[in-house]
């Protein structure tokens, strides 16, 4: 049925871009020019990203609402991350937004997850307000990614009113945006005077009861949960009966305890919302992501949001470590399971499925940087738990196994694109396009299957000496491209339990690489380092100097260890085996074979040195 009536009075819009594009800085000046704050009001940086992982970071993992007045026109702004394995967050931004600001590094140009959210922006037929910012960077070069862009919108089968899409120039840290490079900006108003008369306001059938999907879920000691969504039609008051329409068409009726809309960063309380503003409703217990909720005289449901199916899972089980609950607090299964679930109603991109012995959980998701957030949440609330190795999703097609393929974006100096080229090649990637830029700088892009990129991102860095960049987007599936060893080096095995000793470790040392400190605790089956050979070797980490009558030059020197990089999640979800997982835990990040004794392990293991 075609939409009658328009709300003149809003406009929602989402800002998308690629990671450290400037996102989240560009909503902080929005506010400040905007009214939301008094002059002279002290504020954090970065206001939107309220997550502690988010500052510690510097990147936006959850998407997040608010809201400015401009010109008697209220604007909806959804700051959304930049990470791809957070794509499940955009998506469900997207459905509540009539229109996208796509943030461009000047300098930088289209990233993978440029392409993707645009991708997903243009599919929806949103109207794109184009934004090349950091146009202060001594290395900007706005009119070559103004082309890029616009390649990129022909790339996408963009339409030709969507290629006629305005373009604005924009420094977000000094808060200033002009219509083009000459031009002399002062401030943001010529944004959000294009927000207000590109965007176009919410439209909504005038003969339909309310109806509102709801995109997100949120928590409230006060209130319980709370449903976040856009009223697509009618309108709706505090105190109304409605009722909520299930993914099976279950219907849940339900009391609108408390009523709110967005002002700035926050919440307000309203006694009445109109069609196509985003709201906050209380009350509501049985509600998924996804759900629609209505007028209990006509229910209708609206569609639900669809997002991209997962393409990594890992498995999750309690902790079985000798030293469990020595740090966490919540160490049972059915705890884990709770919060896993709970996990799964909050972030649509995820699954989560018991194992056949009901010992553990796979959880499934959009990669592994996802489930290591989730992972530093976890331990963070206090879990200990053990992980596996993180595994791409296979599926068959037509009898043909199929494997999820990345496509990858490299940029490092010309003199690191043979070593980079040949890893590659190892890992069944293809090169698909070379370019050479200013300042000894080359451009690479492989087609790469998932699997060949878990555990490579730390290997790049050393190979670039840290100066180079790698970016990855999902690119769809592809029939298996064969196997490939993923890692040529084997682990240092505790034999015993105790705590490290000096001495021990010293003469471990040229044995390979070290991953525990002197007095640490260490028991039988945890990797104490990574081995310099493909075998697995016990060692014994706990072995202390003897004491004898005998006196030498030389012989109570004191004992200089190499110093040991700190173990995070992400080296250690990339480093571990098949046979190996990780200990985490609230305080320590620990590697650990499935099958602790070494009399029970399978394998070539020599005797214990």
């Amino acid at each position: 049925m075609h939409k009658d009536a328009v709300n003149e009075s809003l406009r929602n819009v989402a800002i998308i871009a690629h990671v450290d594009h400037g996102k989240t800085t560009l909503v902080d000046a929005l506010f400040r020019q905007s009214g939301v704050f008094r002059e002279g009001q002290e504020t954090a940086e970065r206001l939107m990203d309220n997550m502690d992982l988010e500052r510690e970071r510097g990147i936006t993992i959850a998407a997040k609402n608010s809201a400015i007045s401009w010109r008697g026109i209220k604007i909806n702004i959804l700051d959304t991350p930049g990470h791809a394995d957070f794509g499940g967050e955009v998506e469900r931004a997207l459905s509540m937004v009539d229109g996208v600001v796509l943030l461009v590094d000047a300098s930088e140009g289209p990233l993978p997850q440029t392409r993707f959210v645009l991708d997903k922006a243009l599919k929806a037929h949103l109207h794109v307000i184009v934004v090349i910012n950091k146009i202060d960077r001594q290395d900007a070069r706005p009119q070559e990614v103004l082309s890029e862009i616009y390649d990129l919108l022909i790339d996408l089968d963009a339409d030709e009113e969507q290629l006629e899409c305005p373009v604005l120039y924009a420094d977000g840290r000094a808060g200033i945006a002009s219509r083009s490079l000459e031009e002399r900006a002062e401030n943001l108003h010529v944004l959000m005077d294009a927000i207000v008369d590109e965007v176009p306001p919410p439209a909504y059938r005038s003969s339909e009861p309310f109806q509102m999907l709801v995109s997100d879920l949120s928590y409230s000691d006060f209130l319980g949960r709370l449903a976040v969504g856009k009223v697509m039609h009618g309108s709706v008051r505090g105190r109304d009966g409605l009722v909520c329409l299930g993914e099976d068409g279950r219907q849940t009726p339900l009391n609108v305890s408390r009523l709110q809309v967005y002002a700035g960063p926050g919440l307000v309380e309203t006694d009445h919302a109109q069609p196509g503003d985003i709201v906050v409703l209380a009350g509501v217990e049985d509600v998924h992501i996804g759900d629609t909720i209505c007028s209990r005289t006509d229910p209708k449901a609206l569609p639900r949001i669809t997002v991209d199916e997962p393409t990594v899972s890992m498995y999750f089980a309690p902790n079985t470590s000798p030293l469990l609950g020595r740090e966490g607090t919540v160490l049972q299964s059915s705890k884990i399971r709770e919060r896993l679930q709970k996990e799964t109603m909050l972030n649509v991109s995820m699954r989560v499925e018991e194992t056949e012995n009901k010992e553990g959980f796979i959880v499934k998701g959009r990669g592994e940087f996802q489930m290591v957030i989730l992972l530093e949440t976890m331990r963070r609330e206090g879990f200990e738990l053990n992980v596996g190795r993180p595994r791409v999703i296979f599926r068959t097609e037509n009898g043909r196994k199929m494997e999820p393929i990345e496509h990858l974006f490299i940029e490092c100096d010309d003199s690191y694109t043979g070593v980079i080229t040949e890893k590659l090649a190892k890992r069944k990637g293809r090169m698909v396009a070379y370019e050479s830029h200013q300042h000894n700088r080359a451009r690479l892009e492989f087609s790469v299957p998932s699997r060949g990129l878990l555990g490579y991102r730390d290997e790049f860095l050393t190979d670039t000496r840290g100066t180079g960049i790698l970016n990855a987007s999902f690119s769809g599936y592809e029939e298996y491209r064969g196997d490939f060893p993923d890692r040529h080096t084997g682990s240092l095995v505790a034999d015993r339990a105790g705590e490290a000793v000096p001495y021990a470790l010293f003469n471990l040392e040229p044995r390979g690489n070290l991953f525990v400190r002197p007095g640490e605790p260490v028991y039988e089956g945890m990797i104490v380092g990574e081995h310099n050979r493909e075998n697995d070797l016990n060692v014994n980490a706990c072995k202390a100097k003897k004491l004898t009558n005998m006196r030498a030059a030389g012989k109570d020197d004191a004992v200089v260890l190499t110093p040991i990089l700190p173990m995070t999640l992400e080296r250690a979800i990339q480093f571990v085996k098949d046979d190996e997982m990780v200990e985490v835990t609230p305080k320590s990040v620990r590697l650990r074979k499935v099958i602790l004794p070494a009399s029970q392990r399978k394998g070539d293991l020599r005797k214990p040195v």
